[in-house]
């Protein structure tokens, strides 16, 4: 076990810190000071998790850079935080998205920026206090506390329906948390006073608890991905959210339901993981391939994208319960990718929104004439959507594929139509929204990328392309944590 003193404290509480001041120097007199604040404070937080990536060791599965102190002493609560190679990629990735968000809203956010800014940093230090979370209630108050600011952004920055939006985002997301809790009061008790999650992982659980278990957890986190059929709200909280919001919706918020499938359910019940793989691979299935159809009638820009992260995430869940380590760590990579690939999808989308304020694809039409630069970006970010080989989105989805066809070749063949219903919605909006003679005057006045905007689309580009060429990274850093997990699943079963 490695330790590395407070660096995980330091990448949640730093965007935290800077999220505070900026809500405690919230004027709107002088919106520059809140912009350069924010993004200070998200560089900062992201400059604090470099040394997760250069320092980590990928020969072990234990916990590493772990940090441990007495917090609610009666109950035995910890402050307890560590990463393994299923969780490290995620913090710098966090922080990562949190810098494009900043720059992303620079110019766009005039109103209460010091809110807005501040919003998102205190976000990105709770997401990542979720991944790196080894204390039960800890994960519990860090996964809930992430409703608190997505709420505010939606609810406050959002389009017309946006009270509507962020209530039911709200409401759908708590409710299945309330079984988690008692879920995670169970297994204290069960354990002999201990909230430890890497305990609950040696708990020998009958049949009974572990089905009740399971559905608990499968209530909370199957909500967040979010699966079919428990998915209505994503749709219309990414309509109604701002740009930013959108993309660290999508870009991190999803993950932390596909993240709790292999913290908890699968290493804690995986018995009942074992015997309701099959329901849980179909729904993924039914997501990948239904969603993948309802994206393909989707007028709205922002709505056929939101439909396309869901059908991403059926991938992410079917990797997960086909028990192999290329499903597994297909699921991992999809994820990752996404977050690159999504988070550049709705930030394109805001692009043209920003000029235009309009985000039905009949609004556009020969936009590549006006905005050739801008064309080339979204056209990269498009084909990665599809899963174009050499790009970040590819990776993922063909190891999924793969790790399918060895469990079940029919599952691999479901599976594999993602391919094509992807390239069919994202290449159609494609052509309908860049492609053809320029009809609409709003298209016709368009002015190209400005620096700031081509800065963001060049780095998220740079991440989609080296990642799609060289993932092995990000698989290296995964492997021995998947095995070892897969080993302690297997072992369960024999058992």
């Amino acid at each position: 076990m490695q330790t590395m003193s407070n660096i995980l404290s330091l990448a949640i509480w730093v965007p935290v810190a800077f999220g505070l001041l900026l809500l405690a120097a919230g004027r709107q007199e002088n919106p520059g000071v809140a912009r350069w604040i924010a993004l200070v404070g998200a560089i900062a937080g992201f400059l604090v998790t470099i040394p997760l990536m250069t320092s980590f060791d990928t020969t072990t599965a234990a916990m590493q850079f772990v940090e441990k102190a007495p917090w609610i002493e009666r109950f035995n609560i910890m402050y307890h935080l560590g990463v393994d190679g299923i969780s490290m990629w995620f913090v710098p990735l966090t922080a990562f998205i949190t810098i494009i968000v900043v720059l992303a809203g620079w110019e766009v956010i005039e109103d209460r920026p010091h809110q807005y800014f501040g919003a998102f940093l205190i976000l990105s230090g709770l997401m990542i206090g979720v991944f790196a979370a080894l204390d039960g209630m800890l994960f519990y108050v860090f996964f809930e506390a992430t409703l608190i600011p997505m709420y505010i952004i939606i609810g406050v920055w959002g389009g017309p329906r946006r009270v509507y939006a962020a209530f039911k985002f709200f409401l759908y997301t708590l409710l299945g948390s309330l079984l988690m809790l008692v879920a995670l009061v169970f297994l204290y008790y069960k354990s002999g006073g201990s909230f430890s999650i890497l305990d609950w992982h040696k708990l020998p659980l009958g049949a009974t608890p572990q089905a009740l278990l399971f559905g608990a957890f499968f209530a909370a986190f199957a909500v967040k991905v979010p699966m079919f059929p428990v998915h209505t709200w994503l749709p219309d909280v990414h309509v109604e959210a701002p740009t930013g919001g959108s993309a660290v919706l999508a870009a991190i918020m999803l993950k932390l339901g596909c993240y709790g499938f292999l913290r908890f359910m699968l290493p804690i019940v995986p018995d009942a993981s074992h015997e309701f793989a099959p329901v849980v691979i179909t729904l993924s299935l039914i997501g990948v391939i239904y969603i993948g159809l309802v994206a393909m009638v989707q007028q709205d820009m922002k709505k056929l994208v939101a439909y396309s992260s869901i059908a991403h995430m059926g991938f992410v869940t079917l990797g997960f319960f086909i028990f192999n380590e290329l499903g597994i760590s297909g699921g991992l990579v999809q994820m990752i990718s996404h977050g690159f690939v999504s988070g550049a999808m709705f930030l394109s989308i805001g692009v043209l929104y920003d000029r235009v304020h309009s985000r039905e694809i009949a609004s556009y039409g020969g936009v590549v004439n006006t905005m050739p630069k801008f064309a080339a970006f979204a056209l990269l970010f498009s084909m990665a959507n599809c899963g174009l080989p050499g790009t970040a989105g590819f990776v993922g989805e063909w190891m999924v594929i793969l790790g399918a066809v060895k469990h079940d070749f029919l599952i691999g063949a479901l599976a594999a139509t993602a391919l094509i219903f992807g390239a069919a919605y994202t290449l159609w909006m494609y052509k309908r929204v860049y492609f053809g003679d320029v009809t609409n005057d709003d298209v016709r006045g368009l002015s190209d990328i400005n620096a700031r905007e081509f800065l963001i689309l060049a780095v998220l580009a740079a991440a989609v392309l080296w990642m799609g060429l060289q993932p092995k990274p990000f698989t290296d850093v995964m492997h021995v944590s998947v095995t070892e997990l897969l080993k302690h699943v297997a072992q369960s079963k024999l058992n």
